[in-house]
């Protein structure tokens, strides 16, 4: 089974709104830390009133029976492909094992009454180090809860899926954003991300600075960057909105979109075929920290599933949005 996830969604990602809603214990480091997006970080000399500052979620030395653990509330219920649980920087303090169940709780927050599935049996774990698991389940999930025994500390949890999306309640004449990552959109494929992760382009609200963004390196040879998107479902699209906010002197001089109906085929072939895309958006001038929207240059095409997003030559967007409606029968 692949432990490659950059093609999923992290499911416990603060920033996409999930939360650590109750932990046994976090005397040394807040169980909040646990999922924030940016890479744990070490601090060297900081102490706070408790103790040494730990960037992620760590309890106090376990002096009875029992273990420790921590209830995530996933950002977006959702089909589990894998986890990192991410020990970084903790290495005298890290659990020797932990293990993660899994439960479907859209109301509220579990209680006693609550099934949980366990996903990834009790596992061994090293310091300083990530731990990928692959999970092979079809179930949607709400909600996790990462144990550690007995005790100690985590810098990371990762949980990577796919957002689960019922698009048989949306209206066939609603439109809605069909890249948005809660509609299940994806970034699959792009020329480079060197400052900025492509995923960046398809989170809800504005950027809130330029790391929360896709931005290439400075190109010094010929051609363009590009992003691939899958659709979250094949749609018709008819506004199309570029956002380049926090990009002033580093955005793109101008972009298009290219698209296409997709069957079949993996995610490597898309890459290969989508330079032979049609023309959904022609090139289009672009300007510094600015909302661009797009509904009368856009070419009807049909249905389309893929699309590919070219800047010229270079630089940083901060979000793509796709709006139009979904398609009832294939093309």
């Amino acid at each position: 089974m692949s432990l490659d996830f950059s093609q999923y969604v992290n499911l416990a990602d603060e920033k996409l709104g999930a939360e650590a809603l109750f932990a046994t214990d976090d005397f040394f480091a807040d169980k909040s830390r646990l999922l924030r997006r940016e890479a744990p970080e070490w601090k060297e000399g900081v102490f706070d009133d408790n103790g040494k500052w730990m960037d992620g979620w760590e309890t106090r030395r376990k002096r009875s029976e029992g273990y420790d653990y921590c209830v995530v509330k996933l950002a977006l219920s959702g089909v589990i492909a894998g986890v990192d649980i991410d020990t970084s920087f903790f290495t005298g303090n890290f659990p020797p094992s932990a293990s993660l169940d899994a439960c479907y709780s859209p109301d509220g927050a579990p209680d006693d009454s609550t099934e949980w599935d366990e996903i990834v049996p009790s596992l061994s774990l090293q310091g300083n180090s990530h731990h990928l698991q692959a999970i092979s389940s079809e179930k949607t999930y709400t909600h996790v809860r990462l144990n550690i025994y007995p005790d100690g500390g985590v810098a990371r949890l990762r949980v990577y899926g796919q957002p689960a999306v019922d698009w048989d309640r949306i209206d066939p004449q609603q439109q809605v954003d069909l890249a948005a990552v809660e509609n299940g959109g994806r970034a699959v494929a792009c020329s480079d991300e060197h400052y900025g992760k492509t995923s960046n382009i398809l989170g809800p609200g504005r950027g809130e600075n330029m790391g929360d963004g896709w931005e290439t390196a400075r190109r010094r040879t010929p051609g363009n960057d590009w992003v691939l998107v899958a659709l979250g479902h094949a749609g018709t699209i008819d506004r199309i909105v570029v956002d380049t906010a926090h990009f002033k002197g580093n955005y793109p001089d101008s972009c298009s979109i290219q698209a296409a109906y997709v069957k079949g085929g993996t995610d490597e072939q898309v890459a290969t075929q989508s330079l032979f895309w049609r023309e959904l958006l022609p090139s289009q001038k672009l300007s510094a920290h600015e909302i661009h929207e797009f509904s009368n240059e856009i070419n009807d095409i049909g249905p389309v599933t893929h699309v590919r997003l070219n800047i010229f030559p270079d630089g940083g967007i901060s979000r793509l949005r796709l709006f139009g409606t979904k398609a009832t029968t294939k093309a």
